[in-house]
């Protein structure tokens, strides 16, 4: 069985990584390729890059980012932002990029996930669906960065995103976002109980059990986060020491893996005793290589 896989979201405005709230309030933290460097140093399976600027400003991404970004990425790397033919689909992958993610070009245009799967193949293609609760309670697919309303249900648009030959799902909660209290549990189990590809879960991470949370109550195969991720260095290393904590399948290969440490209220790691740090003092770990 594969292992689940944790995803860290890079949200970019005006070139630099912002932390979202709602999809409406922005806050700066850096550069693409510092925080890229971040999280690939500390544990990260995947990144995504999201350039939300694109398509509100119709232009097509930033492939200079793309390229300074790519170099520093050692993980899979998907990209999306401005990205609505197949040609720029191609180009991506050319500067860089591993995976193309498209979201509004593939509401407009559906057909370009097939011909972008049927060129590149399917494990290039995911489908990003921003996804509100409308006045009916339903969750409704949003356009533009989560700012227009489609009248198309999530699990339709996930169905169509299958059918069409997309490879991955990426599942953002617009009313989650940057709310730190957890997925929208209901949404992703009825999305990802209803199709056969991988559903990636994102929106509302504030604490390690919330992916947890998202493993245990659904059939997500990855987990991801974007503001979560930018609080604290070891934040990947850790929040997957505490998923092994509670049997789930994932990979912990760097060496620090925080392994017999327990967790306070706040997902923080415990002091362990000042014993534990004497004996580390004698201790050798040679260099990390990755």
């Amino acid at each position: 069985m594969l292992k689940k896989r944790i995803v860290g979201v890079l949200i970019v405005k005006e070139g630099i990584v912002v932390q979202s709230i709602g999809f409406k309030r922005y806050l700066p933290v850096g550069k693409p390729e510092i925080a890229v460097e971040y999280l690939n140093k500390w544990g990260i399976d995947e990144i995504v890059l999201l350039d939300m600027d694109a398509t509100r400003e119709n232009r097509g991404p930033d492939f200079a980012m793309i390229k300074r970004v790519s170099e520093k990425c050692f993980v899979p790397l998907t990209v999306g932002g401005g990205i609505n033919s197949l040609e720029c689909m191609k180009k991506v992958i050319r500067y860089g990029a591993d995976k193309i993610s498209i979201n509004t070009a593939a509401i407009k245009n559906p057909q370009l996930i097939k011909e972008g799967s049927d060129v590149l193949g399917n494990q290039c293609i995911v489908v990003s669906m921003d996804v509100k609760r409308n006045g009916d309670r339903r969750f409704e697919v949003f356009s533009d960065s989560g700012t227009i309303p489609t009248s198309i249900s999530a699990l339709e648009m996930a169905k169509t995103a299958e059918s069409l030959g997309a490879g991955e799902i990426l599942l953002n909660s617009v009313n989650r976002d940057g709310s730190k209290t957890g997925y929208e549990l209901e949404l992703i189990k009825e999305v990802a109980s209803m199709v056969s590809i991988p559903v990636i879960a994102c929106g509302g991470v504030g604490h390690p059990k919330h992916f947890l949370e998202g493993f245990k109550n659904s059939k997500i195969c990855a987990a991801a986060a974007g503001n979560y991720f930018h609080f604290t260095e070891h934040t990947p290393i850790f929040t997957k020491a505490f998923l092994k904590n509670y049997g789930v399948d994932i990979r912990l290969e760097t060496y620090a893996t925080y392994k017999d440490f327990k967790f306070d209220d706040d997902g923080r790691i415990l002091k362990r005793s000042d014993q534990y740090y004497d004996k580390l003092r004698f201790e050798y770990i040679p260099e990390e290589i990755i």
